[in-house]
């Protein structure tokens, strides 16, 4: 029976939500640290299954894993995946489904947590410190601005339109046309984005055009009121610029659910900054997205062993 390792199952729930009778399966919780000690682990199994980008798979990997016949990645984009060397390697490469909603809602719990000053508010009712020390922001009038009006995007709109916020939106391929359909305002450029947004929101995919598009220059433009949301790849914000614009205040706050290193080490910066609300990548981290990941590794598993293979990335 083939081996299959599933790689960091933080939760310990992969196993539960799908049949992974054809395979000989093990769990792994812990993320692992270093690549030996990943190697050592897995360098029997046949199959691997990942979640999202959590280990990436680099082509010094693949060539440490010579009994690797079959990768599968949650969701069918894997920017951490080293697709051509897993074609020189002989490994296929599958994906599986992924729905938008749970990240969606996820920004927008940041977005309220940030605004509404919830953490801070609630540590000192627990904590027996001053009832109320701080004024939340409105966000009825107020300006959504959207780095990109794609799937997540789209519904952001939608729903800073049902809290009264005018919405602001801009990416390098956005057209009048689309803004039009959801109601939206299309801005000029980014420098607009960034000087117009009362919360700007980022929501385009990781490329070498969108890599650090917002960087100090960037940030300077916005108001010192406002607030950054970034649920889609850290790399898409220079990380030093944002730190650097939190500790002089030059904007209010900001929201993240990403970062260049995962999981975020001990002593970061970003884990102790007061203008700060953070959470550990759990934009996708729901039982129904989890059940679909899940669901379709083992489809793609058995469409493997049988010679058919599905959802193929390389």
């Amino acid at each position: 029976m083939p081996r299959c390792a599933v790689l960091d199952d933080y939760q310990g729930v992969a196993l539960g939500l799908a049949d992974w009778s054809r395979v000989e399966v093990t769990s792994f919780r812990e993320h692992f640290a270093t690549q030996d000690d990943l190697v050592t682990a897995i360098h029997d199994h046949e199959i691997v299954v990942i979640m999202r980008e959590r280990t990436p798979f680099t082509a010094e990997l693949f060539s440490r894993l010579p009994n690797l016949r079959l990768l599968v990645t949650s969701g069918m984009r894997n920017a951490s995946i080293d697709l051509d060397a897993a074609r020189a390697q002989g490994v296929t490469v599958c994906g599986t489904g992924s729905g938008s909603t749970a990240p969606t809602e996820l920004t927008w719990a940041l977005i309220l947590g940030l605004t509404r000053h919830l953490v801070p508010e609630a540590h000192a009712l627990r904590e027996g410190g001053p009832w109320q020390s701080t004024v939340g922001a409105d966000l009825h009038g107020a300006t959504l601005g959207l780095l990109g009006l794609g799937k997540i995007g789209s519904q952001m709109a939608r729903i800073g339109q049902a809290f009264g916020m005018n919405v602001l939106a801009w990416s390098r391929n956005l057209t009048q046309e689309r803004a039009d359909e959801l109601g939206v305002r299309l801005a000029p450029g980014l420098d607009t984005l960034m000087t117009d947004s009362d919360v700007l929101s980022v929501h385009v995919v990781l490329s070498d055009s969108t890599r650090g598009i917002i960087g100090e220059r960037e940030l300077s433009l916005m108001r010192p009121s406002a607030y950054l949301v970034n649920t889609s790849r850290a790399a898409i914000v220079d990380q030093a610029a944002l730190v650097a614009a939190l500790k002089a205040g030059r904007i209010a706050g900001a929201g993240l659910d990403v970062f260049e290193t995962e999981p975020l080490p001990h002593g970061h910066e970003l884990r102790t900054l007061p203008n700060v609300l953070a959470t550990p990548h759990l934009g996708y981290v729901t039982w129904g997205n989890y059940g679909t990941y899940y669901r379709e590794a083992v489809e793609d598993i058995e469409a493997f062993l049988d010679g058919s293979p599905v959802r193929v990335l390389s």
